[in-house]
């Protein structure tokens, strides 16, 4: 499927090194002011080539807005929006024609599907996340209004641990680190890796603060099943947490309890959700990323004829995918989040009323 949400849809199209990548965003209330220059600053956090840390391709990530949006105003109508591809290398993946890189989706969409578009990878390429960013901006400017925020930074790369999470300092950092004493160590890392033409990986931790009791779908569209499928969804992502995550199994329900006064839950262990629905507190996610598997080391593989070769692979890559996907993160997310709120209004009959009244 191409599509994701049920009251907020969006749908994306476009392939990595096709004429353009886009999505339609439907389910957009009327009246929301759009702000174009948001949703671009929005891209311009995940586009590529901005520092030695990310992929050297060079795209402006330019986006334009086709409908849906009268006068600077939603009109409830679907807002499509596209994004041209500007500085696409094709040549660059002549070599891997019938070869199916390691780590990469190619070896399985050839199978499922009998054909693939090896330039980049096609529509399985990260590339398709900018789509996504641009959906996920219209989805912030809804939770603006609420005073809902969706946050983001790097908590971790290559096994080196922030211990702090400071979430202003990230906007800043041209890694999105959350630690400023652990920075430097995971800038080096990369550099690292990238010089040994090699990869690491990294993981992204969002907060999501303001969010109402009551978001969730029980049993069979919870929020924090929602929040993991949207997650696991992003390229390279290979397991997420909510909350304390793993860290709960080996704990004691009298350690994991969130104990609760009448002024709220004294601790926070269950990262903002129980039984599937938000209880108020700030929603914690970790997002794990593997390594980029596009690295420039000799490996083995097959062809497509299923011949054993050698191979080293051309192009432009992220040495650390996370740094770039944590954007993504906060937009998934936030989607996520604005679908719960318009599928929430009518969870009881005080809502409906309140709104025909």
């Amino acid at each position: 499927m191409n599509s994701f949400g049920q009251k907020l849809r969006f749908s994306t199209f476009g392939e990595s090194h096709g004429t353009a990548i886009g999505c339609l965003l439907d389910g957009v209330p009327a009246g929301l002011e759009i702000d174009e220059r948001f949703i671009q600053d929005e891209l311009d956090r995940r586009k590529p080539g901005k520092s030695e840390f990310e992929t050297a391709r060079k795209e402006a990530d330019k986006v334009e807005i086709l409908s849906g949006v009268f006068e600077g105003k939603s009109t409830g109508t679907p807002i499509a929006m596209i994004i041209y591809n500007t500085n696409q290398k094709s040549k660059d993946y002549s070599n891997i024609k019938d070869v199916f890189r390691p780590g990469h989706a190619d070896f399985t969409y050839f199978h499922k599907y009998g054909i693939r578009d090896y330039r980049g990878g096609g529509r399985s390429s990260a590339r398709e996340t900018a789509a996504r960013v641009a959906a996920g901006a219209i989805a912030k400017l809804m939770l603006n209004t609420l005073d809902i925020s969706v946050l983001s930074g790097i908590s971790e790369v290559a096994g080196i641990k922030s211990e702090n999470f400071d979430y202003e300092m990230a906007k800043k950092s041209i890694i999105y680190a959350l630690d400023p004493n652990k920075e430097e160590e995971q800038k080096e890392a990369i550099l690292k890796a990238k010089n040994n033409h090699d990869s690491v990986g990294g993981v992204s931790r969002v907060l999501i603060k303001g969010v109402p009791k009551g978001l969730g779908q029980p049993l069979y569209y919870k929020l924090d099943a929602v929040l993991a499928d949207a997650m696991m969804g992003i390229n390279a992502v290979k397991a997420v947490e909510i909350g304390d995550g793993i860290l709960s199994a080996s704990l004691l329900g009298s350690q994991n309890n969130d104990e609760i006064r009448n002024n709220g839950f004294i601790s926070n262990h269950s990262g903002g959700i129980l039984g599937g629905i938000s209880n108020s507190d700030d929603i914690v996610i970790n997002v794990y990323f593997k390594p980029t598997p596009s690295i420039f080391k000799e490996q083995r593989t097959v062809t497509t004829q299923n011949e054993e070769v050698d191979f080293a692979l051309k192009g432009r890559h992220d040495p650390c995918v996370a740094i770039r996907g944590t954007v993504v993160c906060e937009a998934m997310a936030a989607l996520v989040i604005a679908d719960m709120l318009l599928l929430n209004m009518g969870s009881n009959m005080d809502g409906v009323s309140r709104y025909y009244s």
